[in-house]
């Protein structure tokens, strides 16, 4: 490097002369704002350097700040993840609750409203698991005069019966089952019939004859025949008809929900339930010629019953609403 500059030394000396002297001019010559030219060639050459070192640690800043943004983001998304599950178990609790306050609310006016019947209230425990066998167990036993061939009801119907006791238990033969009958007659026409279980969810109505005209829709209602149901209790509802031999072939759909039966009464005895005031009074305003007229229950829908003049009323049970609660 020495060799270099010793060996052209004069044309050294006058790149250094011509570099002072440019400085010099540059520090004397003003641009517009009075701003030395000196600084402007200076902003010129640090400028792009300052722009690139602002561009790259923003870009590194930005990224950094990025990832820790982004991992305290799922962080919290995780809080607000399982803080929505443990609301939607609360939610799902409390609906439950309240659906079962619902229906112990009901059970209870059922209740209220026919104080001249013996009734139990029970909770069902238990279901066969016989695929063949409708049967259910609930929460009342001899220790509750709880005995054979009760009548087990809800407020929308007939259930099914008692078929066997113990201690604190009982079992219940469903509306359903193959081996389950109830003596029955159609709320309009009072045409009597059978209504046997068939293993299917719909039972069947028979012996009723060809002639007789049954339409879609018609009301059953027990007829009392089978000293096990108080007469004039809902059984349901006519699904179809057909005409075979010797009688016609009638489904029925049943007015309670024996696939969700959580609450039910057992009657102690078979006196019938006597209609409310509402229909009492409805029965006499609107008499027909020779019958009184049939009770109804406008919160739920299902028929009430009446007997030709000169006989006591039948006794409705229907509803639409929740249960009530059993008593312990």
């Amino acid at each position: 490097m020495l060799d270099i500059f010793s060996r052209y030394r004069q044309l050294s000396l006058l790149a250094t002369v011509v570099f002072l002297q440019v400085l010099l001019l540059a520090f004397q010559i003003k641009r517009e704002h009075q701003i030395r030219l000196v600084r402007v060639w200076a902003a010129g050459i640090v400028t792009p350097f300052g722009r690139a070192g602002t561009w790259s640690f923003g870009k590194i800043g930005g990224i950094w700040g990025g990832y820790f943004s982004l991992h305290g983001a799922h962080a919290e998304n995780a809080r607000l993840q399982n803080e929505v599950n443990h609301l939607q178990i609360e939610n799902r609790e409390l609906e439950s609750r309240a659906s079962e306050a619902d229906r112990l609310s009901t059970l209870l006016s059922f209740r209220s409203a026919h104080p001249e019947a013996s009734m139990l209230a029970a909770q069902v425990i238990e279901a066969s698991a016989d695929n063949a066998s409708h049967t259910v167990f609930i929460n009342r036993g001899e220790r509750d005069h709880v005995r054979n061939n009760l009548a087990v009801i809800t407020p929308d119907g007939i259930v099914g019966k008692i078929v066997e006791v113990f201690s604190s238990t009982a079992q219940v033969l469903l509306l359903n089952d193959k081996d389950s009958g109830v003596g029955a007659l159609f709320a309009d026409t009072r045409t009597h019939g059978v209504v046997k279980g068939n293993g299917d969810p719909a039972p069947r109505m028979d012996y009723v004859v060809n002639d007789e005209k049954v339409h879609a829709g018609e009301q059953i209602i027990t007829s009392g025949e089978d000293r096990i149901f108080p007469k004039g209790l809902a059984i349901g509802t006519v699904m179809d008809s057909s005409p075979a031999t010797p009688f016609q072939i009638i489904h029925v759909r049943t007015a309670a929900r024996l696939d969700r039966l959580e609450e039910v009464i057992v009657l102690l005895s078979q006196q019938e339930l006597a209609p409310k005031q509402t229909d009492q009074v409805s029965a006499q305003v609107n008499p027909t010629s020779g019958n009184a007229a049939a009770p109804t229950n406008s919160s739920a829908g299902n028929a009430a019953s009446s007997k030709p003049a000169g006989n006591a009323s039948a006794s409705t049970v229907a509803s639409g609403a929740p249960t009530a609660a059993p008593q312990q």
